[in-house]
Order: C-alpha cells, then sequence, then structure tokens
C-alpha cells in the first residue's frame, strides 16, 4: 500500500487513548476518524491527534468515505455487530476482546470477513510482550521436554473497573472478569501452547464481592449508574481438556481475598522442565540438584515485533498475515461460551469446532 492505510476508531474510551499513539506512531497508517456517543469525549481524543472526521455513532463513521480499516473499541455488546457491519461494508478491522456475546455472533464476522476477503484480527496485546514470545519460542524449541499441562491467572485483589459502569452490568458487558482479563490469559495460554484444539471444559463463575460494593478499581472513562445491579462475574475458573492430552487450568478475578494486589502469570509444565511466561524462569532437575534459572535465551527466538496495531496494519498492507488468526479467536471465544455455560449446567462442555 503506497499511501497510508485510514484508520477509524469507533470508541473514544480509555483503551482509545493509548491506541491512537500506536496507530500514530506506524508511518503506513494514520487516524482519520473517530466517532463515540459523547460528542465531548470524541472531541477531547480528535482534537489531541488533529483528527477532522468525526461522529456520534459507529455505524456513521463505517458508511464514510476515505476509511480502510475500523478499530472497534466499544461495550461489548457491541463489537461484534460493528465489527460485521465495517467488514461488510469493505472495511479491514481490529477488534477489541472479547470477540462476541457468543460463539455465534462471532462465526458470522468470520464469515462476514472471509466474504469479503478482508482482515478481522482481535487485539490480544498479552501475545506481543517479549516475554510472550520467548515463552512460545522455548516451548517450540523443546526446552520443556513434552508439555502436558498450563496454569494461566489473571487475579486481581480489587480491580473491578468501576462498580456501576458499563463493564459490571451484564445487558452491556455480557460478562465480567472472565471477558475482560480472563480472556487475555487464555489466549496467551493457547498462543504459547500452540493448541487451539479444545475438547472439553467444566467451569464455575461467582459473583461474590462486587455485589457487596467491594473490589472496585479505577479503570474506564464512561459514566457510572450507582444503582445498578452488579449482574456478572468477578471470579471465573476452568479446567480445560485439549486436544493431544494436554489440560490447561485458567483462573481469571477483578476481586478475589489475595496476598498480591495482583498476578498474571502463565505458567508451563512439562517432562524436561517448566517454566513461567512474565517472570522468565525455568525450573528443572539437574546433576547439581533441582535448579531454578532466570533469564531469557539469547539465541534461537523467532519473535513478532511491535504490537497488536503494527502487525494489524502490516497485514492490511499485505506484508504477512495477522499473528491473530479468526480459527484462532473463534476457539478462544466457544471456550469462553463453554465456561460460562458449564458453570450453569454444573456439567462438563464438549466443544467441537469441526
Amino acid at each position: 500500500m503506497s499511501t497510508p492505510l485510514r484508520i477509524g476508531i469507533i470508541g473514544a474510551g480509555q483503551i482509545s487513548q493509548g491506541a491512537c499513539n500506536d496507530i500514530n506512531a506506524d508511518p503506513r497508517a494514520s487516524v482519520v476518524a473517530i466517532a463515540d456517543p459523547s460528542a465531548e469525549r470524541c472531541a477531547a481524543l480528535a482534537d489531541k491527534h488533529a483528527v477532522t472526521q468525526r461522529f456520534t455513532s459507529g455505524e456513521d463513521l463505517i458508511a464514510a468515505d476515505g476509511i480502510d480499516a475500523v478499530y472497534v473499541a466499544t461495550p461489548n455488546a457491541y463489537h461484534a455487530p460493528l465489527a460485521q457491519a465495517a467488514l461488510e461494508a469493505g472495511r479491514h478491522v481490529i477488534l477489541d476482546k472479547p470477540f462476541a456475546l457468543n460463539l455465534d455472533e462471532a462465526k458470522a464476522c468470520a464469515a462476514a470477513a472471509r466474504a469479503q476477503d478482508r482482515i478481522l484480527m482481535l487485539g490480544m496485546n498479552q501475545r506481543f510482550k517479549h516475554s510472550s514470545q520467548i515463552m512460545r519460542a522455548r516451548v517450540k524449541a523443546g526446552q520443556f521436554g513434552e508439555v502436558y499441562h498450563a496454569k494461566a491467572c489473571w487475579r486481581r485483589r480489587a480491580g473491578i473497573p468501576r462498580i456501576g459502569s458499563w463493564f459490571t452490568r451484564k445487558a452491556i458487558s455480557g460478562g465480567g472478569g472472565l471477558l475482560d482479563i480472563g480472556v487475555h490469559m487464555l489466549d496467551l495460554a493457547l498462543y504459547i501452547l500452540d493448541n487451539f484444539r479444545p475438547l472439553s471444559v467444566s467451569g464455575a463463575t461467582y459473583t461474590k464481592l462486587g455485589n457487596q460494593g467491594l473490589g472496585g478499581g479505577g479503570w474506564g472513562m464512561g459514566e457510572v449508574d450507582p444503582e445498578s445491579t452488579f449482574d456478572v462475574d468477578d471470579f471465573a475458573t476452568a479446567l480445560i481438556k485439549l486436544d493431544g492430552g494436554l489440560s490447561l487450568c485458567l483462573d481469571a478475578s477483578w476481586a478475589l481475598h489475595q496476598p498480591q494486589p495482583g498476578l498474571d502469570e502463565v505458567q508451563v509444565f512439562g517432562t524436561q522442565a517448566g517454566g513461567c511466561a512474565n517472570s522468565g524462569e525455568i525450573f528443572r532437575f539437574s546433576d547439581d540438584g533441582y535448579q531454578i534459572l532466570q533469564g531469557p535465551p539469547t539465541t534461537g527466538l523467532d519473535t513478532v515485533g511491535g504490537n497488536r496495531f503494527s502487525n494489524f496494519i502490516g497485514a492490511c498492507c499485505g506484508e504477512h498475515p495477522p499473528e491473530v488468526t479468526i480459527d484462532q479467536a473463534l476457539a478462544v471465544q466457544a471456550i469462553i461460551d463453554a465456561i460460562y455455560q458449564s458453570s450453569a449446567s454444573g456439567r462438563d462442555v464438549a466443544i467441537d469446532l469441526a
């Protein structure tokens, strides 16, 4: 592409502040339009980045001329409808997590992307951390031997994104901590394992602290309704069985009694060693006793540079495939759905993505 990719942003909330910086820092792209129901919030972001096209609805932005791609960064209930509309209008789409409120919505978006031959990519930013790339490379290189189990968690002691905001209302968010931060660690673990082939899920979700008014955090810019009911999960846990005999444990909490303010990590356990993605530790038996080694390897890394936006822009320009594929995103959505279904039924849920 000889001219910069023209990107419109739908949603001028907190997540879009950094998104504008990342997009405009890439010489291959620029933000040319912003939409938000709040004219004040839209103007504040647009003024900061000298964006002249401003809209109060995502649909109007999608219909406007001079836009090649769209970043959807809205409350969860609008993710899939806006992404599908943008794809059907011939725009490339990068979509904030979660993909959709359910697998059927996600499949409709995927079908639109394929029908229009457009890029559709979930902005799973945890994949692009250097520590994540190191861990993935170590697994691929066989440093742990046969990896047979993994644990992924993102547990906050008090990290609910402002009780009373859209995040804590199921009708708009679709769910709580599982859809907000749990999806990140689920995706990252599957990415590190290079296994997006789930077979079954046993899950449980809880609403125990947020409904007491406990565990509130400060994330977000939207309005707060102090009279609204907190009806989403503040803790979720699951055991996921994967093809090939692998198992994965997932924990996600917005609010949970624990000693640390926050803990996020992916651990893998193999026949030769174990390891932690964020800390970089490798632990294993040796002739000198049990070792816990620090530090990343210095050779043999096949890393993905940049961030989710630079990867998306490169994919739109035809330079490489998107790092987050549609099939991977559908697998993650299927697991999320199954966790909620398992929690509601009290039974394991089988997954068939064929």
